[in-house]
């Protein structure tokens, strides 16, 4: 039976590290303030931003939202980031989508400040990511990394294996995965025979977005399974992975929920705080 990656008990961990640095900060006489961005009233936007409420209280970081009507021109929405771009009191920003239909997405998040791109969309953090460099990057591939070092797992020597290659987590991940000294392959779409590349997988991190795409059989032996998918299929939310077939293979398995999602708002507050370092 696997291990299970607890993603819940992580992030209370974590949450306990960076109340400790906010307060150090405030001593300081910085008050961390993240900006949130959003236009209309999607639902599932308003429950992540509760959560983010929630994480931000717990820590002492200032979460101010910004809503604009769904109906409000893209130029309102381009105005408001410069504002926040140019304003010192607040450290990170973060625009929530999906954004309505009447705004250029690309537009919008390549407007931000970099230096305050605390969800790691901008160009340039991914340029960063790219070549090595020091910046802000996504918080759910950080996720991945993070629920398996503090699990007390190692990266640097293993095979880790990608299925996905999406913006949010599967390119990013490949690049974090190299700075750690994985051997990385890559899973997509047009891969043939998939389950002949997972079962190779000393880690195997799944994001597609497709409810138990993987299963038993496709895991090596002991291999560390990362599920950072999650689907609602109407009669609960489920993973990419097939949870009750693949712990009885894997070494570790991280659940969904209570897995990669768990930490997602922690290490955005994380990335907060690395914004203002690098300022």
């Amino acid at each position: 039976m696997s291990t299970i990656l607890d993603g819940k008990k992580i992030a209370e961990s974590l949450l306990e590290e960076l109340s400790d640095q906010v307060g150090r900060l405030k001593q300081e006489g910085v008050i961390p303030k993240l900006a949130v961005v959003l236009a209309g009233d999607d639902p599932a936007s308003k429950l992540y931003i509760r959560a983010k409420e929630r994480t931000c209280q717990r820590t002492g970081v200032n979460l101010q939202l910004f809503n604009l009507p769904d109906d409000a021109p893209e130029a309102e929405m381009l105005d408001l980031i410069r504002q926040l771009n140019l304003d010192d009191s607040v450290h990170g920003i973060m625009i929530e989508l999906p954004l309505p239909s009447g705004m250029d997405k690309n537009r919008i998040l390549q407007a931000l400040s970099p230096s305050k791109d605390v969800d790691g969309v901008h160009t340039v953090n991914r340029g960063l990511l790219l070549s090595g460099g020091d910046g802000l990057f996504p918080v759910t591939p950080q996720s991945c990394l993070e629920i398996i070092l503090r699990s007390g797992f190692t990266i640097a020597g293993k095979h880790a294996v990608l299925v996905g290659r999406g913006e949010t987590v599967g390119k990013p991940l490949v690049f974090m995965m190299l700075n750690h000294n994985a051997t990385v392959t890559v899973c997509h779409t047009k891969t043939t025979d998939l389950a002949s590349f997972t079962r190779q997988a000393d880690i195997l991190v799944v994001a597609v977005g497709k409810p138990n795409i993987i299963t038993g059989d496709m895991i090596k032996p002991g291999a560390i399974v990362v599920d950072a998918g999650i689907n609602d299929t109407g009669s609960g939310i489920c993973g990419d992975v097939d949870f009750q077939q693949a712990r009885q293979i894997a070494g570790a398995i991280s659940p969904v929920p209570g897995g990669v999602g768990s930490l997602t708002t922690a290490l955005l507050q994380k990335n907060l705080l690395k914004a203002i370092r690098m300022r």
